[in-house]
């Protein structure tokens, strides 16, 4: 269990009702950063709220975004030709199998969300060409998922994969034990497989963390931590480098540091 639990809304309050226009969603939020459409008017109140203190939220979203990118090609280079976009929220372009299909057109590629809404909009964007899927699955319940995976022989579990876990593990509190999902998730894939994370920084700006950690009790609620803490999760995985560190370290020199600070990390399973 990572340290510093805080106490953590009911799970039934925690998992999105569909169709709830008045139910603030981060992935609604995460949309509207990103410049898509696919999001309500308490989304981007939130999204407002947070950009009049941080305007370059909305820079670091595609600088996220970007490091994504980057970690698929990077796997599908290193000749995986499966893909797991765990929490993947709404479709925005270039999404996981955009990427992987331009480096191996024949790449199989599954988006899982716990939000029906986003796995409906995936359906209807994504899920139209062979080898791409779309999965209903909470990322808290990670055996679910891979079973799913495998019952549907959508991903084989035997042969290496490449998992994405962009933004997600901040939305997982400390006594939903993250690092046992991420461990679990560990277990069950084939040594050569990857697994990217992206997480918010407990060393970010403190003004910026009292703005973004006010969605307690909410589907958005979240729970930043230290780059040890994100290390942690990615035991059992060799690092590759740069190691666990701000997202913009991954793109390119000269890129703007951001008060608020979104670490990247790559693992590859021995």
């Amino acid at each position: 269990m990572v340290e510093g639990t805080e106490g953590t809304a009911p799970e039934h309050n925690r998992i999105p009702h569909p169709l709830d226009p008045g139910e603030l969603s981060s992935a609604r939020v995460y949309d509207y950063l990103l410049g898509g459409k696919d999001n309500y008017d308490v989304d981007r109140d939130m999204a407002r709220q947070m950009l009049s203190t941080a305007p370059e939220l909305k820079t670091l979203a595609w600088f996220t975004r970007g490091f994504m990118r980057k970690a698929v090609e990077m796997a599908a280079d290193a000749g995986i030709r499966q893909f797991i976009d765990l929490g993947s929220g709404i479709p925005i372009s270039p999404n996981v199998h955009e990427v992987a299909r331009e480096i191996e057109p024949s790449a199989q590629v599954v988006y899982v969300d716990y939000d029906p809404v986003v796995v409906a909009h995936c359906e209807a964007l994504l899920a139209g060409p062979p080898g791409i899927s779309a999965l209903l699955g909470d990322v808290r319940h990670p055996l679910d998922i891979l079973d799913k995976l495998h019952d549907g022989a959508l991903i084989d579990l035997d042969k290496p994969v490449a998992i994405t876990l962009v933004s997600v593990l901040h939305y997982i509190m400390d006594d939903e034990d993250p690092a046992g999902i991420v461990a679990a998730i560990r277990d069950r894939l084939a040594p050569g497989s990857y697994l990217t994370i992206t997480h918010g920084s407990s060393d970010s700006d403190p003004e910026i963390l009292r703005i973004l950690t006010g969605t307690k009790d909410t589907p958005a609620q979240v729970c930043f931590r230290s780059t040890p803490q994100t290390e942690a999760f990615l035991s059992g995985f060799e690092l590759l480098e740069p190691g666990v560190v701000p997202v913009q370290q991954w793109l390119r020199p000269g890129l703007p540091d951001t008060r608020m600070v979104m670490l990247g990390a790559i693992g590859r399973k021995p």
